[in-house]
């Protein structure tokens, strides 16, 4: 079958929406494209079994809406495959009736968190004709075409459709598969390149995601819209070596100097040594810089030395707040008092630590934000930390967090077009003004002369040159991206 793994454009004057592959959408004045890795599998997969693929993202193209569904009904994909989040569900809704307006032969796929979360709306509002339950996407969608290709395999569990006019429920998708079992990800087929220069987390360019786990092994934060996806439970990794031979392939065959691995958290203990050592053994620390997502408090000072010895660099670590209140209430399993020590030690090893702070929640004061803000600049002007994230908080649907705000009666909106970050969407102590705030200031926490001054004296070539301007023009673009705008139509 000719299928189209599609990511049409959104075009709005808020900015670049940032959806492939992300746990939490975001409009971007200054664009950055994350590497879709299990629509990626998805599509690879789905090639490897003899379908005819096509990976069509519009956004990474930065492509007219007009232009891409002009090239789409030129293609006459048998299935058409779209990843959705939250915040622009609605939009996909119109453009799913667009697509079968103009290919009322082609069937049409959602996936991804809100519909996993939410299936029987999305079959109510648009003529869609699957949904897939479950974030195993890539082994439930290539099974699904098979399926309709008249191939001997059944129907898989996860997936919603119509018979007879009625809506039949398909329950959740299997969540054991052997991520061994997959190919590798095809690039070509993918165009690697979309995706390997706008991307402010990359030092050194060309560089490629990777993703060892599915997806994180704590997997209870309440606010986490991947949870829904992955329990954490159900968290499963490929093996030290399959990993390793898919880095080393990137490396050779494509030149790539940095690789960011995308699990929700990266693997620990045992199987982080091995990879680490593996790594090492085979030269690979001497050709390319890798980075990943790791909890707090998890890792002895030995294993942050290892991974500098594997020659990872970025290392992005989750802090969310610094009130105990907001950590328990949110199921994160660590302490206040754990954060700056992971921290340290991450930089003692020599890496180049990231936190992810949040604004904004429901019960915290002024002053409890307050807090989070001090501390982020502390650790700048300390020189612990190397840079952040600061986002507002928002309680995706499937979340035990949206949950909680329903049963409490926080929200203020249940228009999802509202939940995309620039605003708060639940009554907070704090207000929205003031939530706007205290985001900007997390992101100049870091304007700081001592900060400013060490990041000029550790300039030693061109990359630490280049990697600065684009943090520079990253930060200015994050400080952009507050301003509220109304959104274009999904053209």
């Amino acid at each position: 079958m000719k299928v189209s793994v599609a990511y049409p454009p959104l075009s709005s004057d808020k900015g670049t929406p940032l959806l492939s592959q992300n746990r939490q959408f975001q409009w971007f004045t200054n664009p950055t494209y994350i590497y879709p890795m299990v629509p990626a599998y998805a599509a690879s997969l789905m090639a490897s079994r003899g379908h005819t693929v096509t990976f069509d993202d519009g956004i990474a193209d930065e492509m007219t809406y007009e232009a891409f569904k002009r090239d789409l009904v030129a293609k006459a994909p048998d299935v058409i495959a779209m990843e959705t989040k939250t915040p622009v569900v609605t939009r996909h809704w119109k453009i799913v009736a667009d697509f079968k307006a103009a290919l009322p032969g082609a069937t049409i796929v959602l996936m991804g968190d809100h519909v996993t979360a939410l299936p029987r709306e999305t079959m109510e509002n648009c003529p869609v004709d699957y949904v897939i339950c479950g974030g195993d996407f890539d082994f439930i969608l290539a099974d699904l075409v098979d399926h309709l290709d008249g191939r001997p395999v059944a129907l898989p569990a996860g997936v919603w459709r119509r018979e007879n006019g009625e809506i039949v429920d398909g329950g959740l998708g299997n969540l054991t598969h052997n991520l061994d079992e997959l190919p590798y990800i095809d690039r070509e087929l993918i165009k690697w390149k979309r995706y390997a220069f706008k991307n402010g987390n990359f030092k050194y360019t060309p560089g490629a995601y990777v993703m060892a786990g599915r997806d994180c092994w704590w997997g209870r934060c309440t606010f986490c819209s991947w949870t829904t996806l992955f329990p954490g439970a159900t968290y499963r990794t490929v093996s030290p070596a399959r990993h390793v031979a898919e880095i080393e392939r990137l490396v050779a065959d494509y030149g790539i100097r940095e690789i960011f691995d995308d699990s929700g958290c990266f693997p620990r203990g045992a199987w982080l040594e091995e990879f680490c050592n593996l790594l090492i053994a085979k030269g690979l620390h001497k050709k390319v810089v890798m980075g990943c997502n790791m909890r707090v408090g998890e890792l002895t000072q030995a294993q942050w030395n290892l991974l500098k010895k594997a020659n990872f660099r970025f290392i992005l670590i989750g802090l969310e707040s610094m009130s105990q209140d907001t950590l328990n209430r949110l199921k994160k399993g660590i302490k206040v008092s754990q954060i700056e020590e992971t921290v340290r030690m991450a930089k003692k090893a020599g890496l180049e630590p990231h936190i992810t702070t949040m604004v904004g929640y429901p019960w915290e004061t002024r002053e409890d934000a307050r807090r989070t803000v001090d501390f982020a600049k502390s650790l700048f002007s300390r020189g612990l930390l190397n840079t952040l994230q600061a986002t507002i908080v928002v309680p995706y649907p499937g979340t035990p967090l949206f949950e909680e705000a329903k049963a409490n009666g926080w929200l203020t909106t249940e228009n999802w077009d509202d939940y995309d970050m620039r605003d708060s969407v639940w009554k907070s102590p704090i207000s929205s003004s003031d939530v706007l705030q205290f985001k900007d200031e997390l992101y100049k926490a870091a304007l700081t002369p001592a900060f400013i001054a060490r990041k000029i004296l550790s300039i030693r070539d061109l990359d630490d040159i280049k990697f600065l301007a684009r943090a520079a023009s990253k930060l200015i673009g994050h400080l952009l991206n507050k301003s509220r705008a109304k959104s274009c139509g999904c053209k």
